[in-house]
């Protein structure tokens, strides 16, 4: 069993894929094997996350989830505590498995009550597992999750926190808030990304003794990765200014410098060799005196095509005057912001964007939701509903990588198993850091990442110095843009 962190890549498996690799471990194992495996499980880490925990609710649905509930129940009793459980199935209707169970709990002496218990000490959410729900649960279901949602003890979900859509990270209302998730059998995307983060608690892993990497089965690779820690070698001390590149942003349309400065100092502090500055505001800087190193140059004298260009940070309209040049002429490109609603109303714009791909001109898009739904045509909503998709789609559309931003940020590109980002926290919902991660991408660009690379390293890092950020200290984009870990 592995307690799920930020350090370490992790395979994640969609629903489709997770059923193949549990029904190829059906045909090699005894019969009901990964539920008795299941239930130990659980039962264990229960005492793990509530040593002192005696009266245990088990809430169980009437398929296999709950089955692996009732073997939990069984465990729990013969190790002298109190488990009730709550069973919404029938011995009659039950799936095998879990009837199976269902008899292994009777004759454990296992206490089933109709009626929750007024008061526990740990509840296990065993209602769904990872069943496609269309609907919100409703009727007895839905007054048990609110039971213990109400709670103040800590509740461990099985396989996922009943209302969280397995693929997308969609919860429904009602949906089980868990403390803890073990996941079982494989890691599923919906865990880490939309409303994963916020339900699932800490996740852990058990994979029942069972490794998709032995199965024969097609369909059986990752949908997605968790990222992990990016590797980064040091510098060379026979290195300088110029081995790690040129960034240029953009951006800072009257009103709105702020954000292209933002993203150039975290290109600065990202480690891009030299960092130029095009404001569309008619020039109102030519020195910053507190980053002295910054350039500032009229945008028509930036030569584009020697440069990694962060575009459209607080751009406003007057970004879609340089744009076409960028998208035409220089090979490293991040797009940000009001460059990406330009593109988003403009055909000529989308032609030019899709012609880079097609000429292996390294581009990255950084959306969040509601500039993604632009691009794509439909609405923020309907993005978050599904954010894997959402990303797939707009890296294949434009063809390029694609970093949609959010709770469980997704980076995608053509060829690539999409990866979700497991850093970060609210902390960033602030106005700028955005920008910050524009411009740390584009220094990773300039400094000789491919672009996928490039995206998910700088994710990782600006999810990080988030997650580090001083208790008590509130998280502004000045300072993050020179305190987000750093490239080579």
């Amino acid at each position: 069993m592995l307690k799920i962190d930020s350090r370490s890549c992790r395979a994640l498996h969609n629903i489709d894929a997770t059923r193949r690799i549990e029904d190829a471990a059906q045909v090699a194992l005894p019969p009901h094997t990964l539920m008795q495996r299941a239930g130990l499980a659980v039962a264990q880490l229960a005492l793990a996350i509530a040593p002192h925990a005696q009266r245990i609710w088990i809430a169980c649905g009437p398929g296999n989830n709950g089955g692996d509930g009732l073997e939990a129940a069984m465990h729990l009793q013969r190790w002298g505590k109190q488990p009730i459980v709550s069973w919404l199935g029938g011995a009659d209707l039950a799936p095998p498995d879990a009837a199976a169970s269902h008899r292994r709990a009777i004759e454990a002496g296992v206490t089933f009550a109709e009626i929750p218990p007024d008061s526990w000490d740990l509840c296990i959410d065993a209602l769904l597992g990872i069943g496609a729900h269309v609907r919100a649960p409703a009727g007895r279901m839905a007054d048990w999750i609110e039971r213990i949602n109400a709670g103040t003890s800590p509740v461990l979900a099985v396989d996922l926190p009943t209302g969280l859509h397995a693929n997308t990270g969609h919860a429904v209302t009602p949906s089980v808030i868990a403390s803890h998730t073990l996941s079982l059998l494989t890691l599923k995307p919906g865990l880490f990304t939309a409303d994963g983060r916020d339900v699932a608690g800490t996740v852990w892993l058990d994979d029942l003794g069972v490794h998709p990497k032995s199965t024969s089965r097609e369909g059986t690779s990752p949908t997605a990765w968790l990222a992990g820690a990016p590797l980064t070698a040091a510098r060379r001390h026979a290195s300088h200014k110029g081995s790690y590149g040129d960034v240029a942003v953009v951006g800072g349309a009257p009103g709105m410098t702020g954000a292209a400065l933002l993203a150039a100092s975290a290109a600065l502090h990202a480690g891009a060799g030299r960092v130029f500055v095009g404001l569309l505001d008619g020039g109102s800087l030519t020195v910053d005196t507190h980053q002295p190193e910054l350039m500032f140059r009229p945008v028509h004298l930036l030569d584009f095509k020697t440069m990694t260009v962060v575009c459209g940070c607080g751009g406003g309209d007057a970004i879609r005057t340089p744009l076409p040049k960028v998208l035409s002429t220089s090979s490293l490109v991040v797009i940000d912001a009001d460059a990406l609603n330009a593109i988003a109303s403009d055909a000529q714009l989308q032609t030019l964007l899709i012609a880079r791909g097609q000429r292996h001109a390294a581009t990255v898009l950084t959306p969040h939701p509601l500039e993604a739904a632009r691009l794509l045509g439909t609405t923020a909503a309907k993005v978050q509903h599904d954010r894997l998709a959402a990303a797939q789609q707009l890296a294949q559309r434009f063809d390029c990588t694609v970093v949609l931003k959010g709770s469980g940020t997704v980076i995608a590109a053509p060829g690539q198993t999409p990866v979700i980002n497991p850093t970060g926290n609210a902390r960033l919902a602030t106005a700028g850091t955005g920008d910050v991660l524009a411009g740390m991408v584009g220094a990773h660009l300039a400094g000789g990442l491919n672009a996928f690379e490039a995206a998910c390293q700088s994710v990782y890092q600006h999810g990080l110095a988030a997650d580090h950020w001083p208790i008590g200290v509130t998280l502004v984009a000045e300072s993050l843009a020179r305190h987000a870990p750093s490239g080579p």
